[in-house]
């Protein structure tokens, strides 16, 4: 056995019963859907038909599932390296993808078709297609970018195009789908250059990017931030370096998203950007020696579009890196997966952190903590994903930190299977509202009053009622992109009969605040939500 292997299975030997057992009840639960959906997922996006498609990279060799007949060509792998999966019958339909989709990177465009952009190999420069109706497989388009992106992110902008940014070597942006002369530029991003760590580590990978409600893009690389006018190509701000001197993306890996924005009609939103975890800049070199330096405890919140920015540092319960940030429909946040030392890449990490954190940011209601959840039994290392569904769960899958499919003598085994994380709103015996109409039912407009019932069966206070809009994201990589959730401006609540009750409330006023698209709409009641319902705004 090899000294690096030797050295990590003795600390998953310690660290895995001290981050699972301890005799405190935590809150939250764990229940396993699938033992095997043949594939590690390495990318995960929601559909509006609720179906979940999944993803691996394809030159990973054999996987747990083949293509079915009349799928399988002569001198083509006959294993699927992508499936979709429906969480209401736990059906698995394995999927057609031929270019290598390692490390790459996605949106759900405003028609609700998952783009899915780059990779390497004759990866590189494909998009490709993937529409939810039955039966519907990936389709490839070889030549759709116009450089190399491995490593890139994508965020859904107000005009319905996809801005796709970096990747690795690669100091630029541009725009899919290619429909007019300004999408075939390659535009200059100096700032990705600029936070390059060494030529070879250069943990910037996969920027964090957010749209700001002033319309220009929050991009965050490395320890600092800028704020760029992509239309004109320019960089309008300059954001404070992140205390601490810590990386937050890849390799080194933390996790970023925007807290929830608060609508009025009367006034744009603050906007405020939450970045969690990481490792020092040098960690992935410490990992490939066997040095495995523990992951940050650190957070820190920027409000983007305050005057003067300052960062505002937090600190986890426990350090993580590979941690998924995931927006839940309350408004807080669930991180998840990851490791308490090492770094992302494979063997590079020790130490799982099993136990999910919930983190209420007091951007809906006054709480502000971090809470300790219920753990889950198996470690989601490298190559872990998580995703809110409809129904309030969080769907947790993947976990790869071995080159191949190795299922044996490695200490953390590929993981094929699929969990769910139940938050503690689903908690046995909570009683959940349940939206009961819509008015109008699934199309939306900008500025559009509409009206929706709800019923509950216990007395709702009703001033601990909001209704929020959750934009469904594209996660790879510990990172949720263009996810989004929205705190709608409410009009009024009555009480329209014992246990039921209507709302007027208020569509985002633009679509800066709410790129064209399907969100799910959740009302959320005494910190319970409802299941959600889908919508389309344009």
């Amino acid at each position: 056995m090899e000294a690096k292997t030797l050295i990590i299975l003795l600390f998953a030997i310690f660290s895995t019963f001290n981050l699972a057992v301890g005799g405190q009840a935590y809150r939250g639960g764990w229940k396993l859907l699938k033992r095997s959906i043949g594939i590690s997922a390495m990318h995960m996006a929601l559909l509006p038909n609720d179906r979940i498609v999944t993803f691996d990279r394809t030159d990973i060799g054999p996987t747990n599932i083949t293509l079915p007949k009349g799928k399988c060509k002569q001198n083509m792998d006959c294993y699927a390296h992508s499936v979709e999966f429906d969480p209401s019958n736990r059906n698995v339909r394995p999927l057609t993808i031929l270019s290598d989709t390692w490390c790459s990177s996605g949106a759900l465009s405003p028609d609700g078709v998952l783009i899915q952009t780059g990779g390497t190999g004759f990866g590189e420069r494909v998009v490709r297609y993937f529409k939810p109706c039955v039966d519907c497989d990936w389709t490839e388009h070889p030549n759709g970018l116009l450089s190399p992106r491995w490593y890139a992110s994508n965020q859904i902008l107000p005009d319905g195009k996809i801005i796709v940014v970096g990747g690795r070597f690669q100091f630029s942006y541009e725009f899919i789908p290619k429909t007019s002369s300004s999408d075939s530029i390659l535009y200059q991003l100096p700032f990705l250059k600029e936070t390059t760590y060494k030529e070879w580590v250069l943990n910037n990978l996969y920027p964090f990017l957010h749209l700001s409600p002033d319309g220009n893009l929050f991009i965050f690389a490395n320890d600092r931030a800028i704020l760029l006018d992509y239309v004109k190509n320019k960089v309008v701000r300059n954001f404070p370096v992140m205390p601490g001197g810590v990386a937050r993306n890849y390799p080194s890996t933390g996790s970023s998203a925007l807290l929830p924005l608060k609508l009025s009609v009367k006034r744009t939103p603050d906007a405020e950007v939450f970045i969690c975890g990481g490792t020092s800049p040098d960690s992935n070199e410490k990992a490939i020696q066997g040095i495995f330096l523990p992951a940050t405890k650190t957070c820190g919140r920027l409000i983007i579009t305050a005057a003067n920015p300052k960062w505002v540092m937090e600190e986890m319960p426990t350090g993580r890196v590979m941690g998924d940030m995931i927006l839940l429909p309350t408004g807080d946040v669930l991180i998840i997966n990851g490791a308490a030392k090492g770094t992302a890449g494979w063997f590079n990490a020790i130490e799982p952190v099993l136990n999910p954190v919930l983190y209420q940011p007091g951007t809906i209601t006054p709480t502000r903590k971090f809470e300790i959840l219920a753990p889950s039994t198996i470690p989601r290392l490298y190559h872990s994903t998580a995703h809110l569904l409809s129904d309030g769960r969080v769907l947790v899958a993947g976990g790869n930190p071995n080159n191949f499919y190795n299922f044996t003598h490695v200490v953390y085994p590929t993981e094929l299977s699929l969990e769910a994380f139940y938050p503690p709103y689903l908690r046995s015996g909570t009683s959940r509202p349940i939206i009961t109409w819509l008015n109008p039912a699934v199309e939306l407009g900008y500025k559009m009053k509409f009206s929706l019932g709800f019923q509950q069966k216990m007395k709702a206070q009703l001033g601990n009622m909001y209704i929020t809009m959750v934009a469904p994201s594209f996660t790879s990589h510990s990172y949720s992109m263009h996810q989004r959730v929205l705190v709608l401006a409410v009009d009024s609540v009555r009480q329209i009969s014992v246990g039921k009750y209507a709302v007027e409330t208020n569509a985002p006023a633009t679509a800066v605040l709410a790129p064209p698209g399907y969100y799910q709409l959740f009302v959320v009641h005494e910190g319970v939500p409802s299941r959600g319902k889908w919508v389309h705004i344009k």
